[in-house]
């Protein structure tokens, strides 16, 4: 997908994803609907959807996608790096990282945003593709506004 074609997607998800929010509240139910969203959205996606900190690790949570993970340690995989350093990730070539977690043997790249409200580690948005190389700034740009909208709906 060229450039343009990628930023006008996300412009539309984006607005689609704040609609969705306007007219539910439930953390389960919006993680539910935006790892769908996301999956119509991202044309190579294999996998779209959180792992949820409960304090230890990372939890398998509302995706799209085959059977995958259920349990993340901190640090552990690219989710798990990601949550620990608190930053976007991006895998050009998930077969070629040294701390990948193999869920899926379709997924070729990732990208992963962590969740965090006040400081709180919430959990992560995990994002793979089919194709090596699908993520670059303009999927981070994009996808951190993702994670920021949907955080700010989170209650605790």
């Amino acid at each position: 997908m060229d450039q343009k074609k990628k930023k006008d997607a996300y412009e539309l998800m984006l607005l689609q994803f704040q609609g969705l929010l306007e007219t539910e509240s439930n953390w389960i139910a919006n993680l539910a609907n935006s790892s769908a969203l996301l999956n119509e959205t991202l044309p190579t996606t294999v996998f779209a959807g959180y792992y949820v900190f409960d304090g230890e690790e990372l939890i398998l949570g509302p995706f799209q996608g085959k059977v995958s993970c259920t349990r993340i340690a901190m640090g552990k995989g690219v989710c798990g790096e990601s949550a620990a350093k608190n930053e976007t990730m991006i895998v050009e070539n998930v077969k070629t990282h040294e701390n990948y977690i193999s869920c899926d043997s379709a997924a070729m790249s990732e990208i992963v945003v962590p969740m965090t409200k006040d400081g709180q580690l919430l959990g992560v948005l995990d994002i793979d593709s089919s194709e090596i190389g699908s993520y670059d700034a303009l999927d981070q740009e994009y996808l951190e506004k993702f994670v920021e909208i949907l955080v700010a709906s989170y209650k605790a």
